[in-house]
């Protein structure tokens, strides 16, 4: 929950914007106001308006206080500065840092662009930090269908006998359709058309895109449906698809739990594998197995850009040893 009496205005004012005029999530504004709170934590502390014991106090600096006078005399520099705060106190990866320094961009691109608050834009000329290019993990095929039959157990010992069919329909569709855990967890019961065999579903940026379920996500669906409970659901989850052991839609963290459990009973690391990485093993089960076009394979997963969706072309060593193998002129010594 954002505490915006915490905030000054000014950042409540670029979190209404981002969410009516941007049209961004709630995750979205709550990872902004996040982002820009501690940047602006780090001023206070970086222009030497508060002093704190421990470099990690910065935290628990009020900013609610905050001028617009302080922001206009922010540099490159200083956002640099606040980068490199984050990479030298809390070990920040590049992809961590490329995110706090696109919400900075768009704080100041708001404040100085749209709202004409500040004169100049010292957020204009910073760059992204380099990534670290990174095959995705994945399960392999023996692995998935190995965690399919362990969701699918009823055996006691297990523990999860009593919500297997919600478990199986829930690993069924990371598995089958790659969508992210706030996909699957808001998905309602009637995002579902049966006839078509078709889901809806809302990803990033508010965005809704159709995913079409196959015969084995249907029958898991359907399978899971004829069991959910009926009777003593929490009024604000009556439409939930998943529910939970308290009657109300299923959290990010249960699902999480959920997966990691399955996970163990399948005999696979639960401390290598996670909910993302079953999107990943969806991705590259589609592409090395079902010769699915990249095209198909973004729209599928909701990329916004092909890039974002070609790494799933680069991690299939044997289809890379299979094709210098069908090289014309493979065989060529041996004609010699």
């Amino acid at each position: 929950m954002i505490s915006r009496d915490q905030n000054p205005d000014f950042l409540n004012e670029f979190l209404d914007y981002s969410s009516v005029t941007l049209n961004k999530s709630q995750n979205s504004i709550k990872e902004y106001n996040y982002d820009i709170a501690l940047f602006l934590r780090f001023i206070k502390y970086h222009f030497g308006m508060v002093k704190v014991n421990d470099i990690e106090e910065i935290k628990t600096i009020p900013v609610n206080d905050l001028t617009l006078a302080t922001i206009e005399k922010i540099t490159l520099d200083d956002i640099r500065a606040f980068l490199a705060y984050l990479r030298n106190t809390y070990n920040s990866k590049p992809a961590t840092l490329a995110r706090k320094a696109s919400t900075i961009r768009i704080f100041f691109k708001y404040l100085c662009n749209k709202s004409k608050k500040i004169s100049t834009n010292p957020a204009q000329e910073l760059e992204n930090p380099k990534l670290d290019k990174r095959l995705p993990k994945y399960l392999t095929l023996e692995q998935s269908e190995k965690l399919l039959v362990a969701s699918k157990s009823t055996d006691t010992k297990h523990g999860n006998h009593d919500n297997h069919e919600r478990n199986f329909a829930i690993i069924t569709l990371f598995l089958n359709c790659g969508m992210r855990l706030s996909e699957l967890v808001g998905i309602n019961i009637n995002d579902i058309n049966f006839y078509d065999n078709k889901l809806n579903v809302i990803g990033k940026g508010n965005k809704e895109r159709a995913i079409y379920l196959n015969n084995a996500c249907v029958k898991a669906v359907q399978d899971y449906i004829a069991v959910r409970p009926k009777e003593g659901i929490k009024l604000d989850s009556k439409n939930a698809l998943f529910l939970s052991e308290r009657r109300e839609r299923i959290s990010n963290r249960a699902v999480q739990y959920i997966v990691k459990e399955e996970l163990k009973i399948a005999g696979i690391d639960p401390n290598k594998y996670s909910v993302h990485k079953l999107r990943h093993t969806a991705a590259t089960l589609m592409y090395k197995y079902g010769n699915v076009d990249i095209r198909a394979l973004q729209e599928l997963l909701g990329h916004e850009s092909i890039a974002t969706t070609e790494i799933y072309t680069h991690v299939d060593n044997e289809q890379v040893r299979e094709a210098v193998e069908k090289n014309p002129l493979s065989d060529f010594g041996k004609k010699q």
